[in-house]
């Protein structure tokens, strides 16, 4: 089996945002990260995509508030990021605290600057097909793979465990626009089992620790794994059982070092969409 590795493609997609940016004069484009409280997992996407925004050689900096900061609070200092000239693009660190009303900032957030495809302007484009609209980014990395790595996608029968409007419903809108026969799954489908293993592309997005084995995977099929959890020995692993598909499957992405690493790569890469675009 073909460990499809994230680093190639997020070399590869670094390539084209220095493209965008030659002759791009003044500072780099900024990114603002918003993140309200502690979270182990915000913190650690954070710290990725900090990382990632530098060696591109964009500018990022964090917004980080209290886990008890009140709705009112934070709306409007989150406004004032959102009407920031010098912010090009903005990503939400979420889920919020209970106490803010999340639908309000999808709606706040200006459309332009969303690089993570939370706007309901964004999501109704992509639904649409309108590619001026930002797709969530995870959802654009699992596209971007399948690209890289020359595995066809027109024509073919993929399978996509999960229907979160994080991955499962937008990826599936943008393998469609690709050509792509595509089944969203999710807890109640029916033979959960055999539909996968119909798939020659299976995207696991459930987010359940090894949900999937062998018995998910048709023969040579391409697995991609978009899941970051945790396993019984406290290291990240997937939502597949990589070690169970390495004689079925043809090509799978690992965790870490998948989906992840392009995952930040095409933050990187909308941020620089959003800042050529305020320029006209």
């Amino acid at each position: 089996m073909e460990s499809l590795k994230g680093a190639a493609v997020s070399a590869a997609i670094k390539a084209q945002v220095e493209e965008m940016l030659a002759g791009f004069e003044g500072p780099a484009p900024k990114l603002a990260i918003v993140r309200v409280g502690e979270r182990p997992d915000d913190l650690s996407y954070e710290r990725g995509a900090v990382k990632k925004m530098e060696s591109f050689g964009l500018r990022v900096q964090s917004y980080v508030f209290p886990e008890d900061i009140g709705d009112a609070a934070f709306k409007e200092a989150f406004s004032a990021i959102n009407d920031d000239e010098e912010v090009a693009g903005i990503l939400l660190l979420r889920p919020l605290p209970k106490q803010i009303c999340e639908k309000d900032i999808e709606t706040m957030i200006h459309p332009e600057k969303d690089l993570d495809g939370i706007s309901p302007v964004n999501i109704a484009k992509v639904f649409a097909g309108d590619k001026t609209g930002f797709a969530p980014c995870t959802a654009e990395a699992v596209v971007e793979v399948l690209k890289a790595y020359d595995i066809p996608i027109t024509g073919k029968r993929v399978s996509i465990v999960g229907r979160s409007m994080v991955v499962g419903r937008p990826l599936s809108m943008l393998l469609l626009g690709e050509n792509a026969t595509v089944t969203i799954c999710h807890t109640r489908t029916a033979d959960l089992k055999g539909t996968c293993r119909h798939a020659e592309i299976l995207v696991a997005a459930a987010g359940r620790a090894k949900m999937l084995d062998a018995e998910y995977v048709g023969k040579d099929a391409v697995v991609i794994d978009v899941g970051i959890n945790v396993d019984e020995n406290g290291k990240l692993c997937g939502d597949v059982d990589f070690a169970s598909i390495e004689e079925t499957a043809a090509m799978a992405t690992p965790v870490p070092g998948g989906v992840g690493a392009v995952t930040t790569a095409v933050l990187a890469k909308h941020l620089v969409q959003a800042a050529l675009r305020s320029r006209g």
